[in-house]
């Protein structure tokens, strides 16, 4: 977590300038909400909403982190987000920016923004079922996943969490039955991916031939022979649709930021254009 300094005091609430926005907005926005105030001092309204922010930050404990910046002595940061008027309020969740308003607005709509930014009963039940399922708590992960969705029925987190519970344990329609829904999310597509290629493994699944080996060792985990096979198949193969796609889908398991698929999507598409 990002080395923050208070601001009068408040523990909630920070100074940012250009040179700290990426670790105390940014890098700090993964750990909880970061809001940030654009204001200056010859701005009257920004007078009237600042301390409206400053003390909701304090009221909700550090549920959220305010930053504030004055735009005058901050341009980098002032031209990166477009501030053209202010107050500008600007919402940061996972380094990136997922909400916004502008101009001195009501206390209840200030609290209705912050209320989006926040975690619901829902979210907090499946941080806990994720903490159960990493600790090996299979049971108990499921059961809170449940209670997850019992609490919010489109919970995506929750319902990522069963699909991959359910093909842990080799329940694959159920699995399928929850993510096929959630398309295009890239866990749902990279779990998706990994169930059929589990089923690479199965007796009598892939036939004979390279293509038919390279399955199977996809199947068992070795992706890098696996791709290999694919990737030659996809030059000089009688299936060369056939191994890229079965390319994609080793690529959707490791993940795109995996060395493997790194590497095999550069010769890819060397390959192929």
């Amino acid at each position: 977590m990002a080395s923050l300094t208070p601001s009068n005091g408040n523990p909630h609430v920070v100074e940012v300038t250009d040179a700290t926005f990426g670790t105390a907005v940014l890098e700090e926005s993964r750990q909880r909400p970061v809001v940030v105030d654009f204001w200056a001092a010859w701005c009257q309204p920004c007078r009237i909403i600042g301390p409206v922010l400053e003390r909701l930050a304090g009221e909700y404990q550090g549920q959220f982190l305010l930053a504030k910046l004055d735009v005058d002595a901050n341009p980098q940061a002032s031209a990166a987000f477009r501030i053209q008027s202010i107050p500008a309020v600007k919402a940061f969740r996972d380094g990136r920016l997922v909400n916004e308003f502008i101009g001195a607005v009501p206390e209840e709509s200030i609290r209705r923004f912050i209320g989006t930014l926040l975690p619901t009963e829902a979210d907090l039940v499946a941080m806990r079922a994720e903490e159960a399922e990493r600790a090996g708590r299979v049971e108990e992960a499921e059961r809170q996943y449940r209670e997850a969705l019992q609490l919010d029925p489109s919970h995506t987190y929750a319902k990522l969490g069963l699909g991959r519970l359910a093909a842990m344990r080799g329940s694959l329609a159920e699995a399928r039955a929850l993510l096929e829904p959630l398309r295009p999310d890239p866990e749902a597509e990279r779990l998706l991916a990994a169930i059929e290629v589990s089923e690479w493994a199965a007796p009598g699944s892939n036939g004979a031939g390279p293509l038919a080996a390279a399955e199977r060792a996809a199947a068992e985990g070795r992706f890098d022979e696996a791709l290999a096979t694919f990737l030659r198949e996809v030059t000089a193969g009688q299936n060369p649709d056939q191994a890229r796609t079965a390319m994609l889908k080793v690529f959707a398991v490791l993940g795109e930021q995996d060395p493997l698929t790194r590497e095999y999507r550069r010769k890819l598409a060397a390959a192929l254009f």
